[in-house]
């Protein structure tokens, strides 16, 4: 553990504009934007940390923000962790894992995430990236996931039908709905995709305030949660059988999962929330932990959905140079 004393806390700003709007049945992203973190421990090292803002939100950031000192005893601040907004908590729980050892190369470093599966746009556009991927796909799993309950039901139906004639035998697929379906659309899907060998799970189905027909659901097929889980933090405890889906830079300290996924504990998948290359220095190592456990799964990482550049690169000082 790295030696008492204060901590020196800087914070820098960054947006960016994604490639492409990523458009869910909760609207589109057209950019994302946060604050970095740059933590110096009394004895001069160094940790880094990212602090994303809740789309549409990022005045509840900018303001517990303002209220951090610039240094604090590490004590202090362990103790006004749990209380931050989830992108500080999530920011301040790296670096301190940083400054305890995670990463270092006497631990092994920071490791390499899986191969990712390919996020495919909403809609129509799906065809065409279904047709890239499948084009570009290399010797091992193909999995896919695609964004549905954006646009009209019927035509989605439409395009599932296209991409089940396309999808190889051995890809795994899932469907994700961001909470937008009903019951009724739900108990439609479910009748066309119950016995597909290739789907993997239908993802947060349902809205969050519907546990009842999340768990008949997966009485039928496979579902995974995701919106749930920050919505009813009881879920996370292990209040669901099923598949969960992690967004660590959306959940605040991400200690504790890192724990869980060193203890093994199964049906973790790792997904991103289009972090910055710091962030994901974090992710990648998750999925990489998740990856070595009883239930190893494509980590959702939606690559090509950044832009190029050194935000994004694995090497902090390059993406706290960037931001600025």
């Amino acid at each position: 553990m790295a030696s008492a004393g204060p901590l020196q806390l800087r914070w820098r700003p960054y947006r960016f504009a994604l490639p492409q709007a990523m458009v869910t049945s909760q609207g589109a992203w057209r950019e994302r934007c946060g604050w970095l973190l740059r933590l110096q421990s009394s004895a001069g090292a160094l940790a880094w940390g990212e602090a994303p803002a809740p789309p549409g939100d990022e005045q509840t950031l900018e303001r517990a923000l303002a209220q951090l000192p610039a240094q604090l005893p590490r004590p202090e601040l362990e103790q006004r962790l749990p209380a931050l907004p989830a992108g500080l908590a999530f920011a301040l729980g790296t670096a301190l894992a940083e400054l305890d050892g995670l990463g270092a190369a006497a631990a092994g470093g920071w490791r390499p995430a899986p191969a990712s599966a390919l996020l495919l746009p909403a809609g129509e556009a799906m065809l065409a990236a279904l047709e890239r991927a499948l084009e570009q796909a290399g010797p091992g799993p193909l999995t896919l996931k695609w964004k549905v309950a954006a646009l009209d039901d019927g035509q989605e139906r439409r395009w599932l039908e296209q991409l089940l004639q396309r999808l190889p035998a051995g890809a795994r697929l899932r469907l994700d709905a961001n909470g937008g379906w009903d019951r009724a659309t739900a108990a439609a899907w479910a009748n066309r995709l119950r016995g597909e060998a290739r789907l993997e799970w239908l993802e947060q189905p349902l809205s969050p305030d519907d546990q009842p027909g999340l768990e008949a659901l997966a009485a039928r097929l496979p579902v995974a949660l995701d919106e749930s889980l920050r919505q009813h933090p009881q879920l996370l405890a292990g209040g669901w059988a099923g598949w969960r889906v992690r967004r660590p830079a959306l959940e605040g300290d991400p200690r504790p999962l890192l724990a869980a996924l060193q203890a093994g504990v199964p049906r973790l998948m790792l997904s991103t929330a289009l972090e910055t290359g710091i962030g994901r220095r974090l992710l990648e190592h998750l999925a990489a932990l998740q990856a070595d456990g009883p239930t190893p799964t494509a980590p959702g990482l939606a690559p090509g959905w950044r832009p190029p550049g050194p935000l994004f690169c694995r090497d902090p000082e390059q993406v706290w140079g960037a931001a600025a």
